[in-house]
């Protein structure tokens, strides 16, 4: 993917002097500071996509300049831009350019040689950008425009046909929703990539308890297994947002032209299948103006992110000596530049970080498209950005922790140590009682509180003792105390229990297709 870019002009940062509102006293430390602002060097920003000559002799006459009968400045030109980052589309412009020509000479509106030459050109030019040989001109804009004008340049007068019964508005809408529909398959091969991490991770630690929390305390005894087949499944709604996105982006505003469509015969539905959508879009004005896709697509990207975000903090908590309860290998660690002994799980760190790019980009798309009325607006040229960061972040973040997926060891002996402290079979005593819930709350809460004025844990408590609180209790009540006992018991549906786990590992191992013996 194309990276991202920032302005490439230089300039100076400078303020008008506004000494009549400082205080005379004041002012001596004003020039000082003046003068040494004047000895620091320019700070230079840098635009990839202002490489190219300004110079208004190197430029073109914009292919939309009929009417006009002066240029654009420079600074309009460096503004207004969109070719350093929406080059990115190439593939998908070129593959609608194919289809668009196709249905024209199969309705008469170029000729057949007409079609080919433009097909023979198209390839040709994607060839070339692949190559490295293409040059992007910032004056002719965007990669519509880039194409399109090196397609005349390749074959002359058939390209100049090409944009018969289309717009920008319809074309670089086909473009994006394309491309977003290519994304959104590259990310559920990487879902499902870390689905399979953790699954794999799950099968090797079998029977293996861990304390589950609330509010960040000690709650409940729970599975290992069952714990990381929670962001299993928090990954499997994922992958079914972004299936859902797809479906109902996967329409095509292709002939919808500027906004009211054309009185030319074309054929939107000859496009349309060509280019694997679903159906045309049926009005016209919401082809050129829907962002909905992207809103939608970028809300799927945000809700993921903030998934992986809850993994990564829950590994980095756990990577902590005060937990303990993981080891990273070397591999998915990185050190200290002061600190000798430091093993830092920094990628899962980062993925908790970037989570924060994912959901400025679907706020960065929420905010563009709050207030812009029907149809299209230049405005909308800057909904490309977000998503390419957005897709780019989130396949490097579902990327790194399948990777630490891999590279992580469970310290057994450390987690088994820890089970005794919280109480965690306190429920598992309440519902051993049998009678109404909050009564066996209130008397497991005062077995609790003595065995808190103890420093010991309730199978610690003898019978006598127990009985001291309430008579309710008897000797088999030692079948329900200790976490072994207290997972043993649990039978519902999804729960915790060995059974109810090992029903939900084998679940997903059919479902993604695991080899049990890899």
């Amino acid at each position: 993917m194309e990276s991202l870019a920032v302005f490439n002009n230089s300039f100076s940062l400078s303020s008008p002097s506004h000494d009549h509102f400082i205080p005379k006293n004041l002012r001596p430390f004003r020039m000082a500071s003046l003068q040494s602002h004047r000895q620091m060097p320019k700070l230079e920003v840098r635009c990839a996509a202002l490489a190219q000559s300004t110079d208004p002799k190197s430029k073109e006459a914009k292919l939309w300049g009929g009417r006009f009968e002066e240029s654009v400045t420079d600074a309009v030109e460096r503004f207004t831009e969109s070719i350093s980052f929406d080059k990115a589309l190439y593939k998908h412009d070129i593959m609608g350019s194919k289809a668009h020509a196709s249905m024209l000479a199969k309705q008469g509106l170029i000729t057949v040689n007409d079609r080919d030459s433009i097909h023979e050109g198209l390839s040709e030019i994607e060839r070339r950008i692949q190559s490295g040989e293409f040059e992007w001109r910032t004056d002719r804009e965007d990669v519509h425009m880039n194409i399109e004008a090196a397609l005349t340049d390749l074959i002359g007068e058939p390209a100049k046909k090409l944009h018969t019964a289309r717009s920008r508005n319809d074309q670089v809408l086909t473009d994006f929703r394309l491309w977003i529909r290519d994304a959104i398959d590259a990310i559920g091969v990487k879902i499902k990539y870390l689905q399979v991490s953790l699954v794999k991770l799950a099968m090797k630690n079998e029977g293996v308890i861990v304390p589950g929390y609330t509010h960040l305390q000690r709650a409940q005894p729970v599975l290992l297994q069952h714990l990381l087949l929670a962001f299993v499944e928090q990954l499997e709604r994922d992958a079914g947002r972004l299936l859902d996105c797809r479906v109902r982006l996967n329409f095509c505003p292709l002939g919808a032209c500027a906004l009211a469509g054309t009185g030319l015969p074309i054929d939107r539905f000859m496009t349309s299948d060509a280019l694997e959508f679903t159906a045309p879009m049926r009005n016209s004005i919401d082809a050129v103006s829907d962002r909905d896709f992207v809103m939608e697509f970028l809300s799927a990207n945000a809700i993921t992110a903030i998934h992986l975000s809850r993994l990564g903090e829950e590994w980095v908590l756990w990577a902590s000596e005060e937990f303990g309860f993981i080891t990273p290998s070397d591999k998915v660690s990185t050190g200290s530049s002061i600190m000798p002994q430091k093993k830092n799980p920094d990628p899962m760190e980062l993925v908790r970080g970037k989570s924060a790019r994912v959901v400025g980009d679907l706020v960065t798309l929420l905010t563009l498209c709050k207030g812009l009325p029907l149809a299209y607006n230049r405005d909308l040229q800057e909904d490309k950005e977000p998503v390419f960061d957005s897709v780019k972040t989130i396949l490097g973040m579902l990327e790194v922790s399948a990777e630490f997926a891999q590279n992580i060891t469970f310290n057994r002996e450390r987690i088994q140590k820890s089970l005794p402290a919280g109480h965690l079979d306190a429920t598992t005593l309440a519902d051993y009682l049998g009678i109404p819930f909050r009564t066996s709350h209130d008397i497991v809460g005062r077995a609790v509180a003595v065995c808190v004025s103890k420093s010991c844990e309730l199978q610690a408590l003898s019978v006598d003792e127990l009985k001291s609180i309430d008579p309710v209790f008897e000797k088999d009540v030692y079948e329900f105390l200790g976490v072994e006992n207290a997972v043993k018991k649990f039978s519902s549906y999804g729960s915790t229990g060995s059974a109810c786990v090992a029903s939900q590992l084998d679940h997903w191992v059919t479902k993604l297709e695991i080899n049990k013996g890899v």
